[in-house]
């Protein structure tokens, strides 16, 4: 094993451990100290709680860093198929122990926290990683599909929100509903063009045929099938939204003297 292909592997399982030790110790020490409500919620509750928690930071790191490659790694932005994939190895490394840490949570605490679809996401990313990691292929599509980690901190927070108790047409529950709407459509969404504009132009070339049978069918047909539940869920989360800024702003009814309503 050649010396960079350790230091993926080292940055790996330091990404395991540390997404480890935020879930069972940063998370719940620091979310009884700046919530009250934390210490009033349910085991099953606080486990999702510090789950959710690593989750926002794993998807704040890893969406700057991809961020950062995309404007300023000219190598990955002129070879999108087989270009310099060394900031996108390490920023997909830290995702790997991400998943792999997650996974462990999932099946560990199953009755908190398990789901089929999070296993088979994260399974199939961790696939689909493989490709990049291990044989250096199509490092910008994997760094670009990156970018949908922005839209979480704000699925997490709504979670929060709703734990807490705190009411839907609530303004923090509102505004928190609209971010979260507007920056789901612009990362996975609004980049679609982007996305298979990119795609369509390096089909058929050289680079792409290089590409192994095994990495086309995870880069063609997991992005479709991403791009299809992508749209359902931004589908679903624009209807949410305007039902509930719908729902605000009708008036109150004014309770009368008798105790009836207007």
């Amino acid at each position: 094993m050649d010396p960079f292909s350790q230091l993926i592997l080292l940055i790996s399982v330091v990404s395991f451990c540390t997404f480890q030790w935020l879930f069972h110790s940063v998370s719940p020490w620091v979310s009884s100290r700046i919530s009250p409500g934390f210490l009033k919620l349910t085991h099953k509750q606080k486990i999702e709680w510090n789950s959710r928690t690593v989750s926002t930071l794993h998807a704040l790191l890893v969406g700057l860093f991809c961020l950062y490659i995309l404007f300023f790694d000219e190598a990955v932005n002129q070879d999108p198929v087989w270009g310099d994939p060394t900031l996108v190895k390490i920023n997909v490394s830290i995702t790997t122990g991400y998943l792999i840490s997650d996974l462990l949570l999932i099946f560990y605490y199953w009755r908190a926290i398990g789901d089929k679809f999070f296993v088979i996401h994260h399974l199939a990313a961790l696939y689909a990683y493989y490709f990049v990691l291990g044989q250096g292929m199509l490092p910008y599509f994997a760094n670009f599909r990156l970018l949908a980690e922005f839209s979480t901190p704000c699925v997490n927070q709504r979670w929060f929100f709703e734990v807490l108790g705190y009411p839907k047409v609530s303004k923090p529950n509102m505004a928190n509903g609209v971010l979260m709407a507007a920056v789901f459509f612009l990362v996975r969404i609004a980049v679609m063009p982007v996305y298979y504009s990119r795609m369509f132009s390096v089909y058929g070339t050289e680079a792409f045929y290089r590409v192994t049978l095994g990495g086309r069918s995870a880069w063609i047909f997991s992005s479709i099938c991403l791009d299809i539940m992508n749209v359902m869920w931004m589908h679903k989360i624009a209807r949410g939204c305007y039902k509930v800024l719908r729902s605000s702003r009708r008036p109150k009814p004014e309770i009368q003297e008798n105790g009836k309503t207007d």
